[in-house]
């Protein structure tokens, strides 16, 4: 009898615990798409800082008419300092977009090959990596190698690593999640890889040539590649929901302005970022907008083709379960809503 009354008992609590979650966050979500449209993009960012975000900067640039600038919520919540709409900030993966860039530019001047693999650029992982000799660039690019994702080792974001070697020590010998080509699976280890390929070929690091051929022509004078080049105090900080610090300090990668790169998402996607033949090959091999995560920043890149609009938003709050995420979802979203009614 006592046994019933506990299993009882535990149910009622998980399906309490299941009522609490779904009231606290799906609703949240529900609230943030079903309030009524307000009347400017500034509004619907200082809505968002209501909604649990720390700090918010967008970007938009729509044919016709003067880049627009946006901030809300804080620079810096421990010192009091608002949100800057010129502060860097982390962009995580929106950097696989300088990488593609660069490698179409590599494959145009015959520096690299798409076809060629794993095996033919880094011979020291065949037989580390499962089908190394089959896995070409072409599908490093694509995500569609199938090589384990390092990124989701366990506890990775708790103590991330540092260096390629640390990276790479994740998923050597691990087998592969598919065979090369027969499926897709968004993987960091792809570009890992790429940009390790990068530096061989070029015999430096691939950054420096991204900031001559990519960079430098379109007086991009604030994007970096790593903290290390910049002054931290012009960095956004970065919050994430369960941690108690500023993560502003963790390196994690390319930073930039959310005007620098509105300014790449418009070259690259009107083509002025390409030298002739080499937009032919980039469309081949990847997309023309992204979005990037890492601890205490998300970040997204779009063009609206519809508006010739482009839209950069930068959301300085993150949470373990991705909520944020969604929410930062249903503000783009909305935000393009206000373009097209304006």
């Amino acid at each position: 009898m006592a046994k019933n009354t506990t299993k009882r008992l535990i149910r009622i609590i998980l399906l309490l615990a299941t009522i609490s979650s779904l009231f606290f966050v799906p609703w949240l979500l529900l609230k943030a798409w079903l309030l009524p449209l307000p009347n400017s993009i500034q509004e619907q960012l200082d809505e968002g800082i209501n909604h649990g975000f720390d700090g918010m900067i967008v970007y938009v640039d729509q044919a016709g008419k003067p880049p627009q600038y946006f901030a809300s919520g804080w620079h810096n919540k421990e010192s009091k300092i608002p949100a800057k709409s010129d502060a860097l900030f982390k962009i995580g993966s929106i950097s696989k977009l300088y990488d593609a860039v660069a490698v179409t530019k590599l494959v145009k001047e015959g520096r690299l090959s798409l076809d060629k693999t794993i095996a033919d650029y880094l011979p020291e992982l065949k037989g580390r990596i499962e089908y190394a000799d089959h896995i070409s660039l072409r599908l490093l690019i694509q995500h569609r190698s199938g090589i384990p994702n390092f990124t989701e080792s366990p506890n990775f974001w708790a103590a991330p690593t540092q260096t390629y070697e640390e990276s790479f020590a994740l998923i050597l010998d691990k087998p592969a999640n598919f065979k090369p080509d027969e499926d897709y699976e968004y993987c960091n280890t792809n570009y890992l890889l790429i940009n390790k390929i990068m530096d061989d070929v070029l015999g430096f690091d691939n950054f420096q040539f991204i900031q001559e051929r990519i960079l430098q022509p379109l007086n991009l004078t604030h994007t970096f590649g790593s903290l290390n080049d910049v002054n931290l105090d012009i960095v956004m900080s970065g919050y994430h929901v369960g941690h108690p610090f500023d993560l502003k300090a963790d390196e994690h990668g390319m930073l930039a302005t959310a005007q620098d790169v509105g300014i790449f998402i418009r070259a690259l996607n009107n083509g002025t970022v390409f030298e002739p033949g080499e937009q032919e090959i980039y469309s081949s091999i990847y997309k023309y907008e992204h979005a990037g995560w890492v601890p205490g920043y998300q970040s997204f890149a779009n063009y609206y083709q519809e508006l010739d609009a482009v839209i950069i938003s930068f959301y300085s709050t993150t949470d373990p379960k991705l909520y944020n995420w969604n929410l930062s979802e249903i503000i783009n979203n909305r935000m393009v809503k206000l373009l097209k009614k304006n």
